[in-house]
C-alpha cells in the first residue's frame, strides 16, 4: 500500500515537474525558437488583431496599443507597449491611428511583427 501511494505521488510530481518545465518554454528540442523568431507567414496575416495607437516611442522602438483579445497570445483586450520587431514600421503611425497588427512573442518579449494602417 505505501508503496503504491509512493509511487503514485512521485508519478504526479513528475508529471507537474514537466508541466512546469514545458511551461518556462525549456523543452529538450528547442522548436519553440524557431516558431518565435521566424518571420511571420501568410497564416499571421489571418490573425492580425485591431487595435489603436495611443503612443508611438521610436527611441526605445516601442509602440503603445489599445487592442481587443490577442487570440494567438491568450491574451484578454487591454492597453500595451510592444517592442516593434522593425523600427521602419514606428514611422508608418501615430498616436490615434487605427490599425491592423500581429503580435507575437519574439525572443520573450511581446512583439508587433506586422502593421498596417486600417483602412
Amino acid at each position: 500500500m505505501k508503496t503504491t501511494l509512493l509511487i503514485a505521488t512521485l508519478g504526479l510530481f513528475a508529471a507537474s515537474a514537466g508541466q512546469a518545465f514545458a511551461q518556462s518554454g525549456h523543452d529538450a528540442g528547442h522548436s519553440h525558437h524557431m516558431a518565435q523568431s521566424a518571420a511571420p507567414t501568410n497564416a499571421s496575416a489571418a490573425r492580425m488583431s485591431e487595435g489603436t495607437v495611443k503612443k508611438v516611442d521610436k527611441a526605445a522602438a516601442k509602440i503603445t496599443i489599445a487592442h481587443g483579445p490577442l487570440e494567438n497570445l491568450g491574451m484578454p483586450g487591454m492597453t500595451m507597449a510592444f517592442r516593434a520587431a522593425d523600427a521602419a514600421m514606428l514611422d508608418k503611425v501615430k498616436a490615434g491611428d487605427k490599425i491592423r497588427f500581429t503580435a507575437e512573442r519574439v525572443d520573450g518579449v511581446f512583439s508587433v511583427t506586422q502593421l498596417e494602417v486600417a483602412k
